[in-house]
């Protein structure tokens, strides 16, 4: 076990809490119980994509200790430092490339668990991170004037939680058989 998913282990139980929370708020506070699932789909892709960095730079420094020091060695690690402070939203194709670029090995086909196959796991990411977004920047999907259903349900969150919990294990797999 990589100490990137022991870190995400341990940050995606917040999400945990948060979803917690939501079943023993009281039912006539719903508007405020809506607020938990949002911020717990927001804390759980939080989990994902500083694993998505800490993993490929725990795997880049395992890999430089050989040119340790050179110059080659700080130009490595320069550049993927620069690119983790400009990285966001890591969906499937930008976590393939990363990967590919500084390790040589695209994760993405390696994401097979339980019910998913890469094209699902990668498809998966995507919508939850786009959920996320909508999550981060909206109380509530934008409609017609009309109350409209909230946009993160209890299931939802559970099952991402769920999902991430396997994308960090099939990605972790992947790394340590390379």
């Amino acid at each position: 076990m990589s100490r990137a998913s022991v870190a995400f282990e341990t940050s995606i139980r917040d999400a945990v809490a948060l979803l917690e929370m939501f079943d023993v708020t009281p039912k006539d506070s719903l508007e405020k119980a809506e607020v938990l699932k949002r911020a717990g789909l927001v804390m759980a892709l939080t989990a994902w994509e500083t694993y998505v960095e800490d993993r490929v730079l725990e795997e880049v420094q395992k890999r430089l200790r050989v040119v340790s020091g050179s110059s080659i060695g700080k130009f490595v690690s320069d550049s993927l430092d620069a690119e983790l402070k400009r990285f966001n939203n890591p969906g499937s194709d930008k976590t393939k490339h990363l990967f590919e670029d500084y390790l040589d090995v695209d994760v993405t086909a390696c994401w097979k668990w339980d019910n998913y196959d890469p094209e699902q796991a990668r498809a998966t990411l995507n919508r939850l991170l786009a959920k996320r977004g909508d999550a981060a920047h909206r109380s509530k999907p934008v409609g017609t004037g009309v109350t409209s259903s909230h946009l993160v349900k209890r299931d939802d969150l559970d099952k991402a939680i769920r999902f991430l919990r396997g994308l960090v294990e099939a990605t972790d797999k992947a790394l340590a058989e390379v």
